[in-house]
């Protein structure tokens, strides 16, 4: 009966992100089960959600832990609950996260700036794609996930030779962005987390040399050879926290990080990353004063509510 069911899932695959998240959840009294992904099935026929309000906690970094990830088939799993009518948060946003190089035409398509990019599918195309781009380049994989995947090229001898050996970068899904390098002004790159397409807190992430493996949180800082990173609490200027708003409502985002560098080379602001999985802040209230974990459950909260109340209407009718 749909009484019985508990009021959320938390759908995951790594096994130790979600544990402040899972404790926030206690705190308020919230009735949860959770749901990793390892070892899941579903019947196309049947197999009905798992809770009231199913929120997606999907990250794309998942190929770099299990070579059988999770990726397609939980968009495949959210398609199939959403179309027996369940609530799927955060489902919306695998769309954009799984593609840097839809992030990148979104970007672009709200007339805001990136690095040059350009996209190809074919290792042999990659030297053609940066033909016009500026020296030194990043080739990254489309579906990246925690810095997984990029390397850096000097110059085009150095990209054609490993092209043609099939060194470079390539997504799980078979395609590679070659992008300009833009050195971050002050070392540093922004971060700015969304709930519901509406500002919830910035940071500024430094880390030592070019370090692309940037996650701030928690299980991220420990992992072995992990980069140190400094993390400071940051209000952008109003018009970078309203571009992205833009960003995070255009990709639909209902939960998620989007990061930005100020180019060093003329001042000029590039968004470069649309993150779906928001791993929030290690000791957060250290860092912003607030656990933003309480923000997120406050809100999940009322996402039950509001369909307790539509299956209510429903039964009534």
């Amino acid at each position: 009966m749909t009484d019985a069911l508990p009021d959320l899932a938390i759908v995951y695959e790594h096994p130790e992100w979600f544990e402040p998240l899972f404790a926030a959840l206690d705190r308020h009294g919230v009735s949860y089960v959770k749901v990793p992904l390892a070892g899941d099935v579903f019947d196309p026929t049947g197999s009905a959600a798992p809770a009231t309000v199913v929120f997606s906690r999907v990250a794309m970094s998942s190929f770099l832990r299990e070579p059988e990830h999770p990726i397609f088939y939980a968009q495949s799993l959210f398609e199939h609950w959403q179309g027996q009518g369940a609530r799927v948060v955060n489902a919306s946003a695998l769309n954009i996260d799984t593609s840097k190089a839809r992030q990148m035409s979104l970007i672009a398509r709200l007339g805001l700036k990136g690095p040059a990019t350009r996209v190809a599918h074919r290792q042999a195309d990659i030297p053609k794609a940066a033909e016009g781009l500026r020296y030194p380049l990043l080739v990254k994989a489309d579906i990246g996930g925690a810095g997984a995947g990029i390397t850096r090229y000097e110059d085009a001898e150095k990209l054609a030779e490993a092209a043609s050996e099939k060194w470079c970068p390539v997504g799980v899904n078979g395609i590679s962005l070659v992008q300009e390098y833009a050195p971050r002004r002050d070392g540093k790159v922004t971060r700015v987390e969304t709930l519901n397409g509406q500002y919830l807190y910035a940071i500024d992430i430094e880390s030592p040399g070019d370090a692309f493996d940037l996650c701030p949180a928690d299980a991220c800082l420990v992992r072995p050879g992990a980069p140190t990173l400094t993390m400071t609490k940051t209000t952008p200027p109003p018009e970078i926290i309203e571009a992205v708003e833009r960003l995070a409502v255009a990709g639909e985002l209902e939960v998620g990080g989007i990061e930005y560098l100020i180019d060093d080379r003329d001042g000029s602001v590039l968004f470069y990353d649309i993150n779906g999985l928001s791993n929030f802040v290690a000791k957060p209230v250290e860092v912003l004063g607030f656990d933003p974990h309480d923000d997120l459950v406050d809100w999940l909260k009322g996402i039950v509510a509001e369909e307790k109340a539509k299956r209510n209407v429903g039964a009534a009718a």
